[in-house]
C-alpha cells in the first residue's frame, strides 16, 4: 500500500478529464506500493506481484500487466477461474451534489473506472449497468480490445436522472444474470431501506458476491454549515429552510439510524460493505475490494 503522502488527494484528481487516464493513475500508483511495501494482505493472486529478476523463469511473466505499465513482473499464482464482475452505478440526481469541485458522481465514476482497470490488467471480465429510478444503461461483462474504453464513456458525464430506487434495478438486474458473479453497487443510498434486503438476498441466493461501496460528501456526514441556509431536495426541488445548529443533531441521528440499517442488511446476507466519504482517497476503496475478494476466495478454498 502507498503511504499516506503517496494517496492520490481526490480534489487534484479530478482535474484529470478522461475518465481512463484517473483510474490508470490510481492503480499503477497502488501497484508501485504493493511492490515497495512488505504488506501482504490480500490473496495470492493480487499479491504476488514482484518485479521480474534477469534470468527469472519467464512463463510467469504478466504480459498484460507489462502492456499497461511498462514494466516486467511475475505473477507467481493464477486464481482457477476469470472473474465475470457487474458494476451497478447510480446515476441519480442525488449523485450530483457536491460541497466542492467535483460530485458524488464524479468519484462513483472514477472508483468503478479503477476497479474496472484493475480487473482489466487481470483479463477479467467486468460489465456495467447505471441507474436512477430504472436501469438505464447496461454493457454486458467481457474483456476484449476496446471494452474498458466503452465502459468508461458510459459513465461519462453528468447524472440524468431524478430519483433514485434501488429495488427496480437490482431485481432486473438478478433475472438478466444467469451466471453466478460479483456485483458492485456504488451509490450514496439516499433511498428508502424498504425491500432493499429482500433484492440483495436474491442476489446472494443465486451464488454472486455482492460488494457495497456507499459514497456521501463530506458535508453530508457532519452537516457543518456556519449559519441558516435554504437546501434543495435534488431529486423533489423543494426548498428547505435550515438552522444547522438546531438541524444537526436530529439530522445526524437520522442519518447513523440509515447507515445502521443499510449496516445490518449487509451483515444478514453476507454482503461487503463500505461507506466513503468522496474526500478520501481511492487507493482505499481499491484496496478494500482487493482484501474482501481474498477472505472470500480464502473461505472458499477451506470450504471444499
Amino acid at each position: 500500500m502507498p503511504t499516506t503522502a503517496e494517496l492520490i488527494d481526490p480534489a487534484t484528481l479530478m482535474r484529470i478529464r478522461s475518465l481512463e487516464f484517473r483510474a490508470r493513475i490510481v492503480v499503477e500508483g497502488f501497484l508501485r506500493g504493493i511492490h515497495r511495501s512488505p504488506y501482504h494482505g490480500f490473496s495470492a493472486e493480487f499479491t504476488e506481484y514482484r518485479q521480474y529478476i534477469p534470468g527469472e523463469d519467464t512463463r510467469y511473466m504478466d504480459w498484460r500487466l507489462y502492456a499497461r505499465s511498462d514494466r516486467f513482473y511475475i505473477k507467481k499464482f493464477e486464481d482457477e477461474t476469470n472473474l465475470r464482475c457487474h458494476f451497478l452505478v447510480d446515476r441519480s440526481s442525488s449523485m450530483a451534489y457536491t460541497s466542492s469541485a467535483y460530485t458524488k458522481a464524479d468519484y462513483g465514476s472514477t472508483l468503478a473506472a479503477t476497479l474496472a482497470y484493475f480487473l482489466s490488467m487481470q483479463g477479467d471480465a467486468f460489465g456495467l449497468a447505471t441507474f436512477d429510478e430504472s436501469l438505464a444503461d447496461y454493457i454486458p461483462p467481457r474483456n476484449r480490445p476496446g471494452h474498458l474504453r466503452q465502459f468508461m464513456l458510459a459513465l461519462e458525464g453528468a447524472p440524468k436522472g431524478r430519483s433514485t430506487n434501488l429495488v427496480t434495478p437490482l431485481s432486473l438486474l438478478a433475472e438478466i444474470l444467469n451466471r453466478r458473479g460479483v456485483i458492485v453497487l456504488i451509490s450514496d443510498l439516499l433511498a428508502p431501506l424498504e425491500d432493499l434486503g429482500r433484492e440483495l438476498g436474491k442476489l446472494r441466493a443465486r451464488g454472486h458476491e455482492v460488494y457495497l461501496f456507499q459514497i456521501l460528501d463530506p458535508l453530508e456526514l457532519k452537516l457543518d454549515f456556519d449559519g441558516p441556509l435554504i437546501l434543495q431536495d435534488m431529486e423533489t426541488e423543494i426548498d428547505l429552510h435550515v438552522d444547522p445548529q438546531t438541524a444537526s443533531t436530529r439530522y445526524l441521528e437520522n442519518l447513523n439510524a440509515h447507515l445502521e440499517g443499510i449496516r445490518e442488511i449487509c451483515t444478514a446476507n453476507g454482503i461487503q460493505y463500505q461507506l466513503l466519504s468522496s474526500n478520501e482517497p481511492l487507493e482505499f476503496a481499491l484496496l478494500e475490494f482487493l482484501n474482501s475478494r481474498s477472505r472470500r476466495s480464502r473461505s472458499s478454498r477451506a470450504h471444499r
